[in-house]
């Protein structure tokens, strides 16, 4: 059997790279044992145009959230469901010294941040005493539907092989891979964590980090908004009348087990700041590919051309990964270079070694 390209994963990267590779007419067969704990299967969705306590827009914002948009607009119109939906994010300040920021930040650049003018409107489903912001043009991706809506998609189309990837199947040549019976003229790696063994890659710089959530139900919370207290938000969560409630970012980690810890933080957080009654549904942690310059790994090794890589979205792959699936697309394709920040070129002399 032959095909032009092996994706190793199926993740929001994968899932982003296959659609777009497959757009254009190339042979794909993505390889993935369909784990049922993943970090895109965990992770909430929320594409937010601004990031950290100082509020600033995030990296390439201007061009990767409208991308995103039209993308998973696309994708839900080849697939059938709405993938993509639109809701504001309330910031309840948590502190006099964070609304001061926020309002700084405001004064400086009102592109995404707002002034809430009605906070009564909410005294009734919270407590908070120095005031609200809000941040418009927030997209809330349900990637959980996204990847199953995707994975019927390439069964359908024989363009899926469900198994662990297996390194003693696996024979990379100069202008071509063979894995089992199956010819490629390249192989290229979206498999999220797991990629931190991969040989090809191992100088790379990961850092992994654990993130965690909580599913709750709260009665009488509206669906239309998400909600930011410190470092936790709330999230409407898929197509339910439940939340998620996270998230954390923990390097020091000793498993992907979900900890007592975090729990009590949610509890602790929700009990101070929410005046309605909830229902702890369930409690999430996944491991995720984050990488030390807080920007992705694309694109092909510089010794061995028929294995590249697409991963290092950390927690902004929904926002990340349609454009630069596209990018990495024409890249194969077009030898359209790659953005400098994001290629891995930049790893050239490590890589090589």
């Amino acid at each position: 059997m032959k095909t032009d390209y092996l994706i190793v994963g199926q993740g929001i990267s994968g899932t982003l790279l296959s659609w777009q590779l497959l757009q254009t007419g190339k042979k794909v067969l993505v390889i993935d044992d369909a784990q049922p704990i993943t970090a895109t299967k965990v992770a909430s969705g929320l594409i937010n145009p601004v990031t950290g306590k100082k509020h600033v827009t995030t990296w390439l914002a201007e061009t990767l959230i409208p991308f995103a948009h039209q993308s998973y607009q696309q994708l839900g119109a080849l697939l059938g469901p709405t993938f993509i939906r639109t809701h504001d994010l309330l910031n309840f300040h948590p502190t006099a010294e964070a609304a001061g920021l926020f309002e700084a930040r405001e004064s400086e650049d009102d592109t995404y941040l707002y002034h809430v003018n009605t906070p009564g409107a909410y005294t009734g489903q919270f407590h908070f005493s120095f005031g609200i912001g809000g941040v418009s043009l927030c997209y809330l991706v349900d990637t959980s539907l996204l990847l199953q809506s995707w994975r019927a998609h390439l069964v359908a189309n024989d363009a899926l092989l469900e198994e662990h990837f297996s390194w003693d199947a696996c024979r990379i040549e100069t202008d071509r891979v063979l894995y089992k019976n199956i010819e490629a003229a390249k192989i290229i790696f979206c498999a999220g964590a797991a990629d931190l063994d991969n040989p090809y890659f191992t100088r790379l710089n990961f850092q992994l980090n654990k993130g965690e959530a909580i599913i709750a139900q709260i009665p009488g919370l509206s669906l239309d908004y998400i909600y930011k207290h410190g470092p936790l938000s709330l999230v409407p969560w898929h197509s339910s009348d439940a939340f998620w409630i996270g998230s954390t970012f923990d390097r020091e980690y000793t498993d992907a087990l979900p900890t007592p810890s975090f729990r009590r933080l949610v509890e602790n957080t929700l009990h101070s700041w929410l005046k309605l009654p909830y229902t702890i549904l369930d409690h999430l942690a996944a491991i995720r590919p984050a990488t030390g310059g807080q920007k992705p790994f694309i694109g092909l090794h510089p010794v061995h051309p028929a294995v590249g890589i697409f991963n290092g979205m950390g927690s902004k792959g929904c926002s990340l990964a349609p454009y630069f699936a596209h990018q990495f697309t024409r890249h194969l394709l077009d030898g359209t270079p790659l953005h400098p920040e994001a290629d891995i070129q930049r790893f050239a002399r490590i890589l090589s070694r």
